[in-house]
């Protein structure tokens, strides 16, 4: 039974395997007709390459049909909210808090004081009030010198001030106290036992009175009037009034810009130099001065003319001066090169208190009298060499009529007054023709550091006086002003002083007086100062003068202090 069963599947299989084996032609097996097929053996010759772009040849290749596409824009509401955005963060440098007020405070040798107290306060809307007070004394100790040396200066000032809509308005008052020595003993003709017998200290005071007025968008610019009062302990006494004004006066389209000025002044000394014979001086003027103003492109021209109307009040004699008021300004090269020039003259107003302010040490017998400048010619270029640096060139010509000059007193053999020995300076007048050349130059990098440099070189022709008395052959000066940090600061000061001349001799009741011309020294004198800020309000700083210790006369038989070391404090405050 197993065996048959074992055959029947062994047939069955076989069968199968020849079925597979063969190719059907129908979907039913044909029993009668049976096709054998030889299995396939491909072999090298049968292979081909496939081409990287073959040709399609058939008859379902076509041309592709070009496709258009349409976009169906429908709106959406959004509900994306953009976040703000926010600026990125800088770290600001501290801003720098400015104080209205300050007051400084030094002490040095020489038993030197140095103070200043400035007041600024607002007490309404366009007011204020405020004050100055300055004061300047040394206790002298000049070497060699054999009368006192000392001096005191001081100042005060106090004014009250309101802006308006249409205009502003201010009215001060001050005034001053002086103390200064005739010392200049001249040596070997005096010693210690005729400075014993001197008493040489005198005394300036002063008092003032102004006003000023401008106003906005008017014809009617500007006015100010000042009364001075200015004396001394020598019985003499002065009283100025100046008034100005300033008016744009139209004429058709065009306007002439005008200076109207009223000055008076009036003074007595109590005797002269020689003998007790009062001095009387006074004199007034009225100018008006009408300046027109063209301009075209990079052309700047100011026409005008001075006219003065001057009353010697003491010799009852008038006369009217007219000047030249001519100046023009050209920019040949934008900022970088712009030259200028012109001719103008005016009256100068002498007085015994700008004598003093010039030289304390003149004698209290002066002549005074007005310097008639008939004309100064002037011309230059100017501009700036980079952001940081600019300059000017000038060279100037002008002529002074009755130029005021120092020269010192001659020595008296019957002197009886304390500035009679050769140590005191009287004012002589001649007709001096100057002309100088002028250069200067700053430099201003930043904030923290300013540089400036000038310099200027005189030329001079007297008509009556031998020499341009006390007048230098060259001025020149360097200041340097340096913010090393935030606490520490410094600056320096150099001046230059050419040669000058003096007149000395004596007269003597017998004797004929001999003039000696004397050349005083040119000098340079060097000066520093350094600080460090300790709070926002407080500072300290220390200075020296004269560094080089230079023994130098400033004027005849006057030597100045050698080196001068001064150390202080500054604090600045609100109310």
């Amino acid at each position: 039974m197993f065996k048959q069963i074992k055959y029947t599947f062994i047939i069955t299989v076989l069968t199968s395997s020849t079925f597979f084996a063969q190719e059907r032609t129908k979907d039913t097996l044909d029993p009668e007709v049976v096709n054998v097929v030889k299995p396939y053996t491909p072999t090298i010759s049968d292979a081909f390459k496939v081409k990287e772009t073959p040709t399609l040849d058939d008859e379902t290749t076509s041309t592709k049909k070009v496709i258009k596409y349409n976009i169906f824009s429908i709106p959406v509401a959004s509900t994306f909210t953009p976040a703000k955005g926010k600026a990125a963060s800088v770290n600001k440098a501290k801003q720098e808090k400015l104080y209205d007020n300050y007051a400084s405070l030094g002490v040095g040798n020489y038993t030197t004081i140095l103070g200043e107290v400035y007041l600024n306060h607002a007490i309404g809307r366009g007011e204020s009030v405020g004050g100055y007070l300055s004061h300047h004394s040394s206790g002298g100790g000049i070497k060699d010198v054999l009368l006192d040396d000392s001096f005191w200066n001081t100042n005060l000032n106090v004014n009250y001030s309101k802006k308006l809509r249409d205009y502003s308005w201010t009215v001060d008052g001050g005034g001053l106290y002086q103390k200064y020595n005739w010392y200049g003993l001249p040596q070997p003709y005096f010693d210690a036992t005729t400075a014993d017998m001197l008493t040489v200290h005198h005394s300036y005071t002063g008092v003032n009175l102004g006003g000023k007025i401008k106003f906005e968008d008017a014809w009617f610019k500007q006015a100010s009037v000042r009364f001075r009062r200015f004396g001394d302990d020598q019985g003499s006494g002065e009283n100025r009034f100046v008034m100005k004004g300033e008016v744009d006066v139209p004429i058709q389209d065009e306007t002439i810009s005008t200076k109207v000025t009223v000055d008076y002044l009036g003074g007595t000394f109590d005797r002269n130099y020689y003998f007790e014979n009062e001095i009387k001086y006074g004199n007034i003027n009225i100018g008006i001065a009408p300046q027109y103003q063209l301009t075209q492109d990079d052309l700047t021209v100011n026409l005008g003319v001075n006219l003065v109307y001057l009353n010697d009040t003491e010799a009852s004699d008038s006369k009217i001066l007219i000047y030249p008021n001519i100046t023009a300004s050209y920019r040949l090269v934008d900022e970088l090169l712009i030259a200028y020039g012109g001719i103008e003259g005016g009256l100068i107003q002498n007085s015994y208190e700008d004598f003093t302010q010039t030289n304390p040490f003149v004698s209290p017998t002066l002549f005074v009298a007005p310097t008639d400048q008939q004309y100064n010619v002037h011309a230059g270029i100017k501009g700036k060499l980079s952001n940081s640096m600019s300059y000017n060139v000038t060279g100037r010509y002008f002529a002074d009529r009755s130029k005021a000059l120092f020269k010192v007193n001659s020595v008296l053999g019957s002197a009886t007054e304390d500035y009679q020995y050769g140590n005191s300076f009287r004012v002589v007048y001649d007709d001096v023709k100057t002309y100088s050349i002028a250069g200067e130059l700053n430099v201003d990098v930043n904030r923290n550091f300013k540089l400036g440099i000038k310099a200027e070189y005189f030329g001079y022709s007297t008509d009556a006086e031998a020499e341009p008395w006390n007048l230098p052959d060259i001025k020149a000066s360097l200041f340097m002003d340096y913010q090393i940090d935030e606490h520490w600061f410094a600056g320096a000061g150099l001046y230059y002083v050419g040669e000058r001349k003096d007149l000395f001799y004596e007269e003597g009741i017998l004797v004929l007086p001999i003039p000696t011309t004397v050349t005083l020294d040119s000098y340079f004198d060097a000066n520093a100062h350094v600080g460090y800020r300790i709070t926002d309000q407080i500072s300290a700083y220390a200075k020296a003068n004269n560094i080089g210790n230079q023994d130098y006369q400033r004027w005849l038989n006057y030597p100045v202090q050698g080196i001068q070391f001064l150390v202080g404090a500054t604090y600045q405050f609100d109310f």
